[in-house]
Formats: structure tokens, sequence, C-alpha cells
């Protein structure tokens, strides 16, 4: 499996954002919504809700009706004081990446300086070629984060890789519907979506696997052991 390319989402895959940053991310994007766009609290809280269920993203709702760019967006709501001391995962998912064979790359639709913060306090950003944040997701001047499939059949040119020898392991269905529909394995990470999921994932049946899931898994470990 040398030539495999494993595109890693962030949070809720390589570590439990519910017990860090989904802590902290609603209430500081509606602070910068309520700021940057002079509405009420409650409309803030409207917004974010409503941009994320619409787009995937609450970012790209606000460049695509109120012109926000994505580099200040993401330094005012990614800055997260306590982050370094909140970030958890679990020592023996961290060992199985040491040991998975092939490139690996983080592909997040959070901000990448937020990344590589992640991935540092973890003491795993040099097991990762390559990361990838949300405003860097960008063609032809336009944003494409995730689940946008022009954005991942771009990516898949850029890293030359097949889709087929290319998988994708993160905790949103969305997400992965979108890679599976360009050809992309695709695996759904579900170890802290029971208690900790956000956004699109609340609620969501954990014992059923979708068509376009190639396989669910509760520990990274199972990815050495995936056909």
């Amino acid at each position: 499996m040398p030539d495999r390319v494993w595109l890693f989402d962030l949070d809720n895959t390589l570590h439990n954002a519910g017990a860090s940053a989904f802590r902290h991310f609603d209430a500081s994007m509606n602070q910068y919504i309520e700021r940057e766009l002079a509405v009420s609290a409650d409309q803030a809280n409207h917004l974010r809700q409503h941009y994320w269920a619409r787009y995937g993203s609450t970012l790209l709702g606000l460049i695509r009706h109120h012109g926000v760019k994505p580099e200040h967006f993401v330094r005012h709501t990614h800055a997260l004081p306590t982050l370094e001391a909140e970030v958890v995962t679990h020592a023996h998912d961290v060992a199985a990446l040491r040991l998975l064979p092939g490139r690996k790359i983080i592909l997040t639709n959070a901000g990448r300086d937020y990344a590589l913060r992640v991935l540092s306090a973890l003491g795993i950003a040099r097991l990762f070629d390559a990361v990838i944040g949300i405003e860097e997701m960008t063609m032809f001047g336009q944003l494409r984060p995730k689940p946008d499939t022009r954005m991942f059949r771009a990516l898949l040119a850029r890293l030359r890789v097949a889709p087929g020898d290319c998988t994708l392991v993160e905790d949103t269905l969305l997400h992965q519907k979108a890679a599976h529909s360009v050809g992309l394995r695709t695996v759904w990470m579900q170890r802290w979506l029971k208690h900790h999921a956000h956004g699109p994932e609340v609620g969501v049946y954990l014992h059923r696997k979708p068509a376009y899931v190639c396989a669910r898994i509760s520990s990274l470990q199972q990815l050495h052991r995936l056909p």
C-alpha cells in the first residue's frame, strides 16, 4: 500500500474536537458575524447555522452573501487561546498513524494555522506530507471547500493520484458522499460522534453504513485492516 494517499480530516477524526475547539468555535463565529455584519446575537447564530446547513461551511455562506475574506474570518475565529491545553486524542491512534504506509495529508475545512497548532499539540505534525486548510481550497479565485467535488478532482490531479488510490478518512458524511462520487475510497471515523458530534453530524445514526461509505471505524488502528 506504499502508493496510497490518505486524506485525513482533522476535527473529530484525529482528535476529540468536542473537548477543545468545538467548545469555542460556535461562540467565536457568532461574535465575528455579529461584529462584522452588525447584526444581533440571535441573527448571528441563525446565519452561522443556516450557512453551515446550506453550504457545508459557514465561511462559504459569508463569502457568497457578505463578501467576507477567508483569511480575515479564519484569523479572527480560530485564535482559541486555550486550544493547546485542551487538545486530546488516543495514543494508539497516534501509533497507528506512524505505521500507516503511504502519503498522509490533512484536508480540513478549518484554517491551516489552526490545523498546524492542533497537530503540533498532538505531536504528530511530522507524520503528514501536507496540511491543506480551508483558505487554500480555491479554484479560479473562488473558495471550494469540502464537499465541493471540483476541489476533490483538482486535488487528485495536483497529487497525481488515481481516485481509487486515495482514501478520505473523516467524520462528516456529506464530505464522504462527495468524495465517493469522484471515485475516492471513504472511511467514516465514528470514535467521537456519539458524545461529541457537531454541526451536521448531530443525531446521525451511527450503525448504518451508507452506500458511499466504504468502511466505518472507531479507531485509526482499523485502517491497517482495510482491504
